[in-house]
């Protein structure tokens, strides 16, 4: 991580809030924002704080230039996106290639490792977001330096996301509101957020990582066993991730889009990505899918714009294979979607079972990084374990950890979210919230404070 989780919590964000709320005016508030926001980047990439620098300078400068000509525009917009494109394709797969092309060869080209800035995914997209609605005239240029270098570096969502586009935010850049009920409303919000990530995902991690090390001796029963586990953890550490950046935002006078919105309630696989990691998926379908002419073309252009969208998104997950693969299996998943499976008339729990088993499935190809790894677990959930279909490691993983799945399952159905919404509209029930929230910080610091095992998963992307 950029921080400690506790040096973050009680001394990075404290300091922030407190350095910001007691400025009055908007433009020194994001004098701030972008300050503190560069400190937070640069306590963990010293070095790489000069690259983000850098995309900033190169964006703002030439956006200015884009708005001044209209001769050279596009040209202009084609220059960032190479520019943009080459900085993050340097970092993040040139030893991809390398390693590609001495595989495919047989050559021995020397490959220097480099370590990959983190965020740069998140921030890159952002960047790009401007230049082509800048283009396309959704805004004019932002003429101030710190106000478009606040909107890049924000540091609560910098590395891990939710993707902010700029015409969301632009006018919240010059005008927003700050109220002690929205910031209690974030504070809340970001508590959500931190209890997802340490109580929910942590926990599920440390599940899935003991089933791994057992290597591929493993029953069928374990192997699903660790895919569930794997599941909760990636959704809760990743959505918990996205409520902390929406609170945090909130606490500031920001509003960010919502990036998940109950994924696992999905009735299929088209349905989850609706509902899973929305940032990403606006970003491709705005950026990509619809230039190259969405579904309003013929049936061979579409499935080529589907995998065109799925190719680049696998890819834009990590410089690996099963990255790769992980796309295009939900390529063809979507492509069948479309034009097979959708036409049957199937009752909605067969279809809801189907689809997250799918889902499931294609989380085992996206955390395999070795292709006998990943052939050995879909292996083993087929059926084809070594220690046969149930053991006793997995009645042990599945009683001692029934509470904890539980839970899980519990903050996965939209019913509770409902509930917790309409706690909001009363007064016992904002009391409830407030206990609530009380109980979920405790209980997450003391966590924090003893536990070692801490990782965000998508900061690697």
């Amino acid at each position: 991580m950029v921080f400690s989780s506790v040096t973050f919590l009680f001394l990075f964000l404290p300091a922030s809030l407190l350095l910001y709320y007691i400025i009055p005016d908007i433009r020194w508030k994001n004098v701030v924002l972008f300050f503190v926001s560069l400190v937070f980047y640069a306590w963990g990439e010293p070095v790489y704080v000069i690259l983000m620098l850098y995309s900033i300078l190169l964006n703002y400068a030439f956006g200015r230039v884009m708005g001044r000509t209209q001769k050279y525009k596009k040209q202009v917009l084609v220059f960032l996106i190479v520019m943009n494109l080459l900085i993050l394709g340097f970092f993040k797969y040139y030893g991809f290639l390398m390693d590609t092309v001495n595989s495919l060869t047989g050559l021995s080209l020397p490959v220097r490792q480099l370590a990959l800035p983190v965020g740069i995914s998140f921030y890159t997209f952002q960047a790009l977001s401007y230049d082509i609605d800048l283009y396309r005239g959704k805004f004019p240029p932002q003429k101030n330096f710190i106000a478009f270098g606040a909107y890049i570096t924000m540091f609560p969502q910098l590395i891990a996301g939710p993707i902010v586009r700029y015409e969301d935010i632009e006018r919240q850049l010059t005008a927003r509101t700050h109220s002690l009920d929205g910031f209690g409303s974030g504070a809340l919000r970001f508590t959500a957020g931190l209890g997802k990530k340490v109580l929910l995902a942590n926990l599920c991690g440390s599940l899935f990582d003991t089933i791994q090390a057992s290597g591929g001796n493993i029953s069928t029963a374990t192997a699903w066993i660790g895919t569930l586990a794997y599941a909760f953890q990636i959704y809760f550490d990743f959505s918990g991730y996205s409520d902390m950046a929406i609170g945090l935002g909130e606490c500031m006078g920001f509003s960010f889009r919502e990036n998940f919105e109950d994924p696992y309630a999905c009735v299929s696989v088209t349905d989850f990505w609706r509902r899973w990691h929305i940032s990403l998926g606006t970003w491709f379908r705005e950026y990509v899918y619809i230039p190259l002419g969405g579904n309003r073309v013929s049936t061979t252009k579409h499935i080529r714009n589907i995998l065109v969208v799925w190719l680049l998104t696998g890819l834009w997950h990590g410089a690996s294979w099963n990255f790769v693969l992980w796309g295009l299996y939900y390529a063809l998943l979507l492509i069948l979607e479309k034009y097979v499976f959708l036409k049957w008339k199937i009752p909605s729990f067969i279809r809801r079972i189907f689809a997250l088993a799918f889902v499931l499935l294609g989380w085992i190809i996206f955390y395999s990084q070795e292709f006998p790894q990943m052939l050995t677990t879909l292996a083993a959930t087929f059926g084809f374990a070594a220690n046969g279909f149930a053991d006793n490691a997995a009645l042990y993983y599945l009683t001692s950890n029934a509470v904890l799945f539980g839970f899980c399952l519990a903050f996965c159905i939209p019913a509770t979210g409902i509930f917790l919404k309409d706690c909001r509209n009363h007064l016992p029930g904002r009391i409830l919230l407030a206990a609530g929230g009380a109980a979920v910080l405790l209980l997450s610091v003391a966590f924090m404070v003893t536990e070692n095992y801490n990782p965000f998963l998508y900061f690697r992307f």
